[in-house]
């Protein structure tokens, strides 16, 4: 039976910069399908929650640009279950907000809260241990998250240490590092003490919030006014006079580094964080010489370690080229070194200050 006092916040107002030109500000990643299965990556992460979140606890955070194309493609909930933030704040104000906001519908809400574009591939896993920690987190007043067994030296997560061990795959958290450099990463995989931090949380509604007045006074102070606001006709209103007036602080570091109440639950789920072109690469299917086409269609020549990505019905020969990443969308076409898409953000930012907002 699906618990009542079980709800999930999905913070979905990202702009996805890092899969530019793919990735557009006005459709962010979070709402393209990736993999061509006909569900955008907040559909997924939707579908999997609802299977153990009642449809009516699910609420999504996002951009007020959003509003339409969250109504489109998760029609099943209601307009009042899409918080819409009128400025980007990191995701301590957002959590702070949807949490004041289910306060008020249940004092007793146990909830977990999910980016919208991660991959799960082992969902009955995955789904298991997040009943078991609202279970949790409905019976301590401590802060849960979730750590994934790392099968590389990721320098693109972050690490979490574990310490004391709590029961089955529980431990209290020792550090959080935030992503280091190779060789740090190598000594973190050898050591066994650390695990990839999957930026999903699980906690009691009221364990949240004392940790929120405790350690982010500078947000608690701006939404804990509108105590006698949320759910009514004034909270937009409210909402958009005081979440511009919080810091641009993420959970991690203003409460998760600083609380000594935190706890990890940890698992091998077939988890990603599909954050960059390089890990949708790992995750796609290679030809002979390690060539991907996610979209589109190519043929290659003398090329090998490739990623390519195109609009539907478009075609790419490509011959010689080695560790690219061939990309099209709209009126953008983007061809650089695939190892080096972290400098995808300042092309981004290259393109905005010399010819304008039309190819962003």
């Amino acid at each position: 039976m699906i618990n009542q006092n079980n709800y999930c916040v999905i913070m979905s107002g990202g702009v996805g910069s890092r899969f530019w030109p793919f990735s557009r500000k006005t459709y962010p990643k979070q709402f393209l399908d990736f993999f061509g299965t006909g569900r955008s990556l907040l559909q997924q992460t939707f579908d999997r929650f609802n299977k153990i979140i009642p449809t009516k606890n699910i609420f999504i955070v996002t951009n007020e640009d959003y509003s339409n194309l969250v109504q489109e493609q998760i029609p099943e909930i209601n307009k009042s279950q899409i918080l819409l933030e009128p400025t980007r704040r990191n995701t301590a104000p957002c959590i702070a907000w949807a949490s004041y906001h289910i306060r008020v519908l249940n004092p007793n809400a146990n909830i977990v809260v999910a980016p919208s574009d991660h991959l799960i591939l082992k969902e009955d896993e995955f789904l298991n241990s997040i009943s078991k920690g609202l279970q949790y987190v409905a019976e301590n007043n401590n802060l849960l998250t979730l750590g994934i067994t790392p099968n590389r030296p990721e320098t693109g997560y972050g690490y979490i240490q574990i310490a004391d061990h709590i029961n089955e795959s529980l431990y209290k958290v020792k550090t959080f590092t935030e992503k280091p450099q190779l060789d740090l990463a190598k000594v973190f995989v050898e050591s066994g003490e650390f695990y990839w931090n999957s930026g999903l949380f699980m906690w009691n509604v009221n364990s949240i919030l004392q940790s929120i007045d405790q350690f982010l006074p500078e947000i608690a102070s701006k939404l804990d006014a509108g105590k006698g606001i949320y759910t009514t006709p004034k909270e937009k209103n409210f909402i958009q006079e005081n979440f511009p007036a919080c810091p641009n602080v993420s959970i991690d570091f203003g409460i998760m580094e600083k609380a000594e109440n935190v706890y990890v639950s940890l698992g091998d789920f077939g988890w990603s964080d599909l954050g960059t072109w390089g890990s949708l690469y790992d995750l796609s299917d290679k030809d002979e010489n390690k060539n991907v086409t996610l979209k589109g269609d190519s043929i290659f020549y003398n090329s090998k370690n490739n990623i390519v990505a195109l609009p539907k019905g478009k075609l790419a020969i490509i011959d010689g080229l080695e560790n690219y990443l061939i990309s099209e969308s709209d009126n953008v076409i983007l061809i650089c070194k695939k190892d080096e898409e972290q400098s995808i953000r300042k092309y981004v930012s290259d393109a905005q200050q010399k010819l304008g907002d039309d190819y962003i």
